[in-house]
């Protein structure tokens, strides 16, 4: 059938490319430790530790962090063998076929929008916490997502950032990066000294019961801090922008995901040490913790460095989505005025001001909590796809060549990165589900109203 017709691997890798070649592995890493961490340590730790695993959640980490080395691990095979901008989209074009490229691509569409849309809400809630330490508090109305009982109908905050965010990323990509890679260190900074600081004020009673919602909370938790681990894709996103695409996104991929990985669990055993679990449902744990053993200095900067540091997930993050629609306009499947260049700066420019548009409305009206939940089962879903995609690959293009990535112990690796995030996602709650379902038949919708008649391949072949 024409809506299984695919992309020669050979044609996709040598595809021209219009935008600037100048990124190398250590642009590379760097992008992906400030899509990584961030949010994860910043935001999601405080309510994952109190809700779900309580000071086990450095297991539930290390739980989620299996599933995302399987799923790196995937994407670098992939990323050295088809080297072309569009991720896990232009994979599936080449072993799959149209349709299951589109609703991949639909998906990662989904995980960066909703991403950045909640990484923007917690952004949100550091500024008002920093603001109110100053004895600034905004309209109440202004404050949060839309929700009336509590007052709430817009997060203002939030969709300030996205505006600015969206005007950076629509930059050259080597200087939307250089300031992501100045706050990354930036980040480290912080991080380390709320570990110098903290450590002093670690009680081991505070880790007792370990795990006071057993097994089943470290599982429930780890399908929650997946969040956390999202961003490493973004690596794959800037096959067109980078040097030596075979070597250097494989390199990224995986250093970003060691880094973060150790980051995490460091962190989140000095958090639930400093101050009980059932304490920890704030949006800013980490600024929280220093001023429950009263070292209010010291919040204050950590509040500051989050407030600075969150940015460079949402350039990481904006980067990777406008990256993404543009790759699929490109093909024809979106409408093609997104896959425009910019004359001056060689980058998406269209394409990253319908990302921007589309963020901003979400982060604005969208409580964070939904947005994370969201967020997981739909990267969970096209991880899925990926590892049922790597042992295809195999079957129809063989072993990868010298000097390409490859996978271990196929299809032993690709098949337990299945049964992992089919774990993970029968832990998200119903409501997330019918989300999902939603999600899925939009993307269907979209493809067969738009998509399936104004692709490229399909005048190609017709």
């Amino acid at each position: 059938m024409s809506m299984f017709r695919k992309k020669e691997l050979t044609a996709v890798s040598s595809e021209p490319s219009s935008m600037k070649k100048d990124l190398k592995t250590m642009d590379l890493i760097m992008l992906g430790i400030g899509a990584i961490v961030g949010t994860g340590i910043f935001v999601v730790t405080g309510v994952a530790a109190e809700q779900y695993a309580g000071p086990a959640l450095s297991l539930s980490f290390l739980v989620a962090a299996g599933a995302i080395v399987l799923a790196g691990l995937c994407y670098a095979e992939f990323a050295s063998r088809i080297p072309a901008i569009g991720g896990p989209y232009a994979y599936m074009y080449v072993v799959f076929g149209e349709l299951v490229a589109w609703m991949t691509g639909w998906l990662v569409i989904c995980e960066f929008f909703l991403a950045v849309s909640s990484v923007a809400s917690g952004w949100s809630g550091y500024v008002h916490g920093f603001l109110t330490s100053l004895g600034v508090d905004l309209p109440k109305a202004l404050s949060g997502a839309y929700n009336p009982a509590n007052g709430t109908y817009v997060d203002l905050i939030a969709m300030l950032v996205l505006l600015a965010v969206t005007f950076w990323v629509s930059l050259e990509a080597k200087t939307a990066l250089r300031l992501n890679n100045v706050m990354v260190f930036v980040k480290f900074g912080i991080i380390a000294l709320f570990l110098v600081v903290g450590i002093f004020y670690v009680k081991p009673s505070n880790w007792q019961p370990f795990m006071p919602f057993g097994f089943s909370g470290v599982f429930s938790g780890a399908a929650v801090v997946f969040f956390a681990f999202l961003g490493f894709d973004a690596v794959s996103m800037t096959a067109e922008e980078v040097k030596n695409p075979q070597k250097d996104i494989p390199k990224g991929i995986i250093g970003s995901i060691i880094i973060a990985t150790i980051l995490y669990v460091i962190v989140t055993l000095i958090l639930t040490g400093i101050v009980p679990f059932d304490a920890l449902g704030v949006k800013d744990p980490v600024a929280f913790a220093m001023r429950f053993v009263q070292r209010d200095g010291v919040a204050g900067v950590i509040s500051v460095g989050a407030i600075l540091t969150l940015l460079t997930v949402t350039i990481s993050m904006m980067y990777s989505l406008a990256r993404i629609i543009y790759a699929i306009s490109k093909d024809g499947l979106l409408p093609k005025f997104m896959s425009k260049i910019d004359e001056k700066n060689r980058t998406p420019k269209n394409a990253t001001y319908v990302a921007g548009a589309c963020t901003m409305i979400f982060a604005g009206l969208v409580p964070m909590e939904l947005l994370a939940e969201l967020t997981n089962i739909v990267t969970l879903m096209y991880l899925i796809v990926m590892a049922i995609g790597i042992i295809r690959l195999r079957k129809v293009a063989g072993d990868p060549k010298p000097g390409e990535f490859k996978i271990p112990f196929v299809p032993f690796v690709p098949i337990l990165l299945v049964i992992v995030s089919i774990g993970l996602m029968v832990q998200l709650q119903a409501a997330t589900w019918k989300a999902f379902a939603i999600a899925l038949v939009l993307g269907f919708v979209i493809y067969f109203a738009y998509g399936y008649k104004h692709s490229n391949e399909g005048k190609i072949k017709n």
